[in-house]
């Protein structure tokens, strides 16, 4: 991330007037600030997603929901995400936004999302470091993707269904 994007960041972080709107504030290459609005639903499905994380990935990590991470493009804020001890344990204790992606980032799929947006976070998520990304689409569908494209089921938690309840 360079200077003008960190700095940007931390400005959102520290101003009173941002901590409180109800959209997922993140940045894009250029620094821009993107807002995307956060719905009831959108809360509901990061809570069942935390759940299914809970119950089907490795219990040597933890899952947690807005995550902000570092990448090459902005700070993304993935809506769900599950860390290893081994990643927990490299961030800094003072960090605003990770510069460890998570080995499984999740993002939920609403109106607002277009192809290309859920095209370069996934992109974004694996060329940083993730070993997984999951989509979500608005009928509770999962998607499981890696480095080499799309998959069948999570190798990182095999028995987690493929939808959720929505």
């Amino acid at each position: 991330m360079d200077a003008t994007t960190e700095s940007i960041w931390e400005r959102v972080l520290h101003d009173p007037q941002l901590r409180d709107l109800p959209f997922k504030i993140e940045t894009n290459r250029h620094g821009q600030l993107v807002l995307s609005p956060h719905t009831p639903f959108h809360s509901r499905f990061q809570s069942r997603v935390l759940r299914l994380l809970d119950e089907y990935a490795p219990p040597s990590g933890e899952a947690t929901i807005e995550f902000a991470v570092q990448t090459s493009r902005g700070v993304k804020v993935p809506d769900v995400v599950w860390l290893s001890e081994d990643r927990w344990s490299q961030i800094p204790e003072d960090a605003e936004a990770s510069p460890v992606v998570p080995e499984l980032c999740v993002e939920g799929r609403s109106a607002g999302n277009t192809d290309e947006e859920m095209t370069e976070k996934r992109r974004l998520y694996l060329e940083e470091g993730a070993q997984e990304v999951w989509v979500c689409d608005e009928e509770g569908a999962l998607r499981f993707f890696d480095a080499e494209g799309e998959r069948t089921q999570s190798a990182l938690a095999p028995d987690v269904p493929t939808a959720i309840e929505t």
